[in-house]
């Protein structure tokens, strides 16, 4: 390939390489001892070095050198891994550039004109290759030649990264080059001759960890669910554990079932994934889950700044992050200070004068006539600008709302919809039914239900009362040093107040202050009355599980024991719904909305939920709880690092996940007592996930001599006291690292539990992994290998549904011509897209696991049914995949086709033999060529051909004997299966050959290894090179 021009010292070159070919300009090199086959200790040295030194020093066998005449130096423009590589170029230079190098006097300008034309070639390379979206695009260039040339894998196969690394293999090492791919991992190695390709597809890894493998400390270990391998010696070993565990990521969440995880749309495409956006997506994550942002917010801008804090009287250094509708301030060490400032609350941006002391100032003002000033921003012009520009759109957006809002206003009718009152009285002749009543959406509440409903405060009232004036005290003091509302800063005094516990009369203003749902509440003024009206009247499968857990929400609490909680509750869960169908409704949600309305009103408490829902915890609420699994695993890695006590008494911790879901899916309510679980509760909204960790964690460190002796714990049991500021230190940065690796491992926990259910329904587990192999390279590499877009969901689609693994016709030729018992040669192609047209029941283009399974049963059952098999392949409408029919003949065989599909599908567990239509001329001439075809290449191909023949002539003779007393011609011509079927089992070879055993278990086992070599090339598959186990 061509390369950028390098000076290299001609006088040194010569002792290290060999010129092979020369001109007055240009020299062809080898390097010395390349190719040398016979064990000569230079050939194991060259090869050694390229393997040893990291790519930046590593040199390519082969070269092209720009030489001017009488110059001590020359520059390499090209170089390349095969001899047949550099002479392309060499005959490129030789046609179009050296005839035209005697124009020139100078001999330099000769030289600088072929440099300008070697980098105008890179670059045009450049533009339409993978390498144009890289930070260094030349150096990509050659990385990722060299893993085309290595791995041979399609054009379509996206390199993000490489690492020079070691990989193990036992106690020994061996030095190479780890690739990253948006699909696989990929090692290469080459030490002292022996030659080391390894591929794994992320598909199959199950485990990424970090451990310590003697004395080295830093080991990268891959788990695949048949052995692991151990990679080391990098650089930036953080910086590799984070991308393999993001591609891991992406790669599971697109090609298995993810049980309702998302995948961000600069993901979708994997053309377009780059370690930049990789390094991008983990910022714009740790940055949401910091400031608990919506999941949409696209990151903007990153500088860094000081912030005047005024309580501190100083400026705060830390950095501003800018999205689509957010500008938030962390300080350097984080949770130290933190602010957040919704765009809809900003008034103005302004840039102040710039001194000594105050260098590049920016002065943001907000709508409660408070500013705050931002200085040392390097890029200040930019970030105004932007920022401007943001708040325009927003304003102009916000005006168009509210024109809306004002011209519905004037259509409606005086009377207002909602009631401001209670429904307290319940009529006698409301209907029971899970259908939602218009009187239950007409009557709203519009206060918090604590202060109707309060529970009895008998015990010691003046106490409690004295503690809230109290703690009401403290926060009106911290209101007036550091602000009320969203934009309030958020420093160590604060997170003190609510560990103390949040006032009652205030704790429904923070939360939705700390949760931002104020925000949402504010842009959406009438979006829940207007849901309210759409759901009004409807029913679903969420509105029966809704009302099946009314009643269980809180019901030791008095505003749940009337139907005024219990219809406000019904209206928060069912307009949740019918926003989010995807979630609807799962159970959980109930006790946490149940909650809300406590102390908020009820919209509120709806937007609160929301906010819960689809921010702060994002992914619980789904068919699977991936969320909450994964926090789960996360809490279990969190125990080993931050209680090894525990984890060494307790080294399996697996029965712990039974109680800790409910911890994390309800926040502890249904776990603590209720005064101790609104606390979690003040300390999630303010902290977000990290919370319910360090809680969590705390009430194991309390409690570890009992969990010592028995996992069954129930925290609202226990009557210590516990305190989480010993697990203050779980930052937002370790916990999204923790999810990202431990995503991985529960995502292949549901795949194989998926397996295991389809397992036990189809017992033929290898051929499983076949269909889901198959499919899985029409995703990798898309229409270049196999049309996947009929495929709309991974075989996987179902939890243990054997129906839901589907092949496309594609996939199913495939998988045909690697398991099909008999080869038919060139009609193979032509058998199997009969085969498919056949088994299409629905005619949608997919094949599902269980008739496939049954197709390849046929073929291995015994003579009777592979001919009923074979004759039903010769029948429209499998015969017109490749021998159209006419409509009216496609017409008549509906109804028969529908009764060999029958036959096939249930006629062999019944017993019951079903009558097949007659075939004619032209179908029983396909049924020969068939039969002809699946004798190709067997030992005793002559006999099987001549019996074949026999039983041609036979058949034919019984079918002109059935056309006495007819005309004699093609159309009336027929002959039946029985006739078709008595006439080979009067020829002892062929009935020999088809009810010869075939071992289908053998085939499947091959077919896996074969299945990269027949659909995208992939040479290193073949066990011709020594590779690592």
């Amino acid at each position: 390939m061509w390369i950028t021009p390098e000076e290299v010292a001609l006088k040194n070159a010569l002792k290290l390489w060999v010129t092979d070919r020369s001109n007055d300009y240009f020299l062809l090199q080898h390097r010395r001892g390349h190719g040398d086959t016979g064990g000569k200790i230079t050939g194991l040295l060259v090869g050694a070095l390229d393997t040893v030194l990291d790519s930046n020093a590593r040199v390519a066998p082969f070269r092209i050198v720009l030489h001017v005449p009488g110059s001590q130096v020359s520059w390499v423009i090209a170089s390349g891994a095969t001899i047949e590589e550099v002479q392309k170029h060499w005959k490129w230079l030789d046609q179009n550039l050296l005839p035209y190098m005697a124009v020139f006097e100078n001999k330099e300008d000769a030289a600088s004109f072929v440099q300008g034309k070697v980098k105008g070639l890179i670059a045009e390379e450049v533009l339409g290759g993978q390498a144009a979206r890289e930070d260094d695009p030349a150096r990509f260039r050659e990385d990722l030649a060299r893993f085309e040339q290595r791995f041979g894998l399609p054009q379509r196969e996206k390199l993000v990264t490489h690492y020079s690394c070691c990989c193990w293999k036992g106690h020994v090492p061996r030095q190479g080059s780890l690739y990253l791919t948006t699909n696989h991992i990929a090692f290469y190695s080459f030490l002292l001759g022996k030659e080391v390709k390894l591929l794994v597809p992320w598909a199959e890894v199950t485990w990424l960890e970090r451990v310590s493998v003697g004395l080295l400390t830093d080991v990268i270990r891959v788990h695949t669910r048949r052995k692991q391998r151990d990679f080391s010696m990098f650089l930036n070993v953080d910086e590799v554990m984070r991308v393999m565990c993001q591609l891991a990521d992406i790669a599971l969440r697109r090609l298995l079932d993810s049980g309702g995880l998302t995948l961000d749309q600069s993901l979708q495409d994997s053309t377009n994934i780059t370690k930049r956006v990789l390094e991008e997506q983990a910022l714009r994550q740790y940055v949401l889950s910091l400031f608990g942002l919506p999941r949409a917010e696209r990151l903007q801008e990153v500088m860094s700044c000081s912030v005047w804090t005024p309580h501190a009287r100083c400026h705060t250094p830390g950095t501003v992050y800018t999205t689509d509708g957010y500008l938030c301030f962390s300080s350097r060490e984080e949770g130290h200070c933190t602010l957040i400032i919704p765009l809809t609350e900003i008034l103005s941006i302004e840039k102040a004068e710039s001194t000594s002391a105050l260098p590049n100032p920016v002065i943001i003002s907000v709508r409660c006539k408070r500013a705050f000033q931002l200085i040392e921003l390097l890029h200040r012009d930019e970030l105004v600008e932007n920022v401007r520009h943001r708040l325009r759109d927003l304003h102009w957006k916000q005006n168009l709302i509210c024109g809306h809002e004002q011209r519905k206003k004037s259509t409606i009718s005086s009377t207002p919809y909602y009631t401001f009152c209670y429904d307290t009285v319940q009529s006698d002749e409301e209907d029971s039914s899970v259908i939602i009543s218009d009187k239950a959406l007409r009557h709203t509440v519009h206060t918090d239900l604590v202060s109707t409903f309060h529970p009895s405060q008998s015990d010691a009232p003046n106490k409690t009362s004295n503690t809230e004036q109290v703690r009401e005290r403290l926060w009106e003091e911290h209101f007036t040093e550091f602000g009320r509302g969203v934009h309030m800063f958020r420093t160590d005094k604060i997170r003190k107040l609510v560990a103390l516990g949040i006032p009652e009369s205030l704790r429904g203003e923070l939360w939705l202050n700390f949760s931002d749902a104020c925000s949402s509440l504010a842009a959406h003024p009438n979006y829940y009355a207007d849901l309210l009206e759409k759901c009004r009247g409807e029913s679903s499968i969420a509105t029966e599980e809704i009302e099946r857990d009314l009643h269980r929400s809180l019901p030791e609490h008095p505003a749940f024991q009337n139907e005024t909680g219990i219809s406000a509750l019904r209206r928060v869960l069912t307009a949740y719904a019918f926003r989010n169908p995807a979630i609807g409704y799962c159970q959980s949600m109930n006790i946490l909305a149940s909650v809300m309305l406590l102390y908020t009103k009820e919209e509120e408490a709806f937007w609160l939920l929301v906010t819960v829902c689809e921010r702060m915890l994002p992914d619980y609420f789904n068919r699977r709880v991936i969320g909450a699994q994964v926090d789960q695993s996360v809490l279990e890695e969190l125990i080993r690092e931050r209680l090894p006590e525990l984890s060494e008494r307790i080294p399996d911790l697996s029965p712990l996940a039974s109680a800790s879901l409910t911890w994390f899916l309800t926040l502890f309510v249904s776990a603590l007592p209720f005064r101790s679980a609104l606390c979690v509760l003040d300390c999630f909204f303010y902290l977000g996930i990290r919370a319910v960790f360090q809680i969590a964690l705390a009430v194991l460190d309390a409690n570890m001599a009992e969990l010592s002796s028995s996992l069954r714990f129930c925290p609202e049991s226990s009557s210590r006291s516990v305190s989480r500021q010993k697990f203050c230190g779980v930052s937002v940065k370790h916990v999204e690292m923790l999810r990202s690796r431990q995503r991985v491992q529960v995502l292949q926990a549901h795949e194989d539990s998926t397996k295991d259910n389809a397992v036990r329904l189809f017992p033929l587990l290898p051929l499983k992994v076949c269909v889901c192999t198959e499919h899985f390279v029409s995703l990798y590499w898309g229409d270049g290998v196999s049309s996947s877009s009929a495929s709309p969901a991974p075989p996987a689609a179902a939890a243990g549904s054997a129906e839901h693994y589907v092949v496309d016709r594609a996939q199913f030729k495939s998988l045909y011509e690697l398991l099909t018992p008999w080869s038919c040669g060139t009609h193979t192609d032509t058998v199997a897209q009969r085969a498919f047209t056949l088994l299409d029941q629905d005619r949608d283009g997919l094949v599902t696991f269980s008739h496939f399974t049954q197709m390849l049963g046929t073929h291995a059952s015994d003579i009777t049914h592979t001919h009923t098999h074979t004759v039903h392949l010769c029948f429209p409408p499998s015969l017109t995949a490749a021998f159209p029919c006419r409509p009216s003949v496609l017409q008549s065989y509906e109804e028969q086709l529908q009764q060999m599909l029958q036959d096939l599908s249930r006629g062999k567990q019944k017993n019951e033999e079903k009558p097949l239509p007659h075939m004619n001329q032209h179908q029983f001439i396909q049924f020969c060529k068939t039969l002809y075809s699946m004798f190709q290449g067997d030992p005793g191909e002559a006999e099987l051909f001549q019996a074949i023949g026999m039983v041609t002539s036979l058949v034919l003779q019984i079918g002109e004997a059935r056309q006495s007393g007819e005309s004699r011609s093609e159309e009336h011509w027929s002959a039946s299966f029985e006739q078709i079927l008595a006439s080979l089992l009067t020829e002892p070879v062929l009935v020999s050959f088809l009810e010869r055993p075939v071992q289908l278990r053998a085939r499947i086992s091959a077919a896996k290894p074969r299945q990269y070599q027949e659909r995208a090339g992939l040479l290193m598959i073949q066990h011709t090179h020594p590779r690592v186990p």
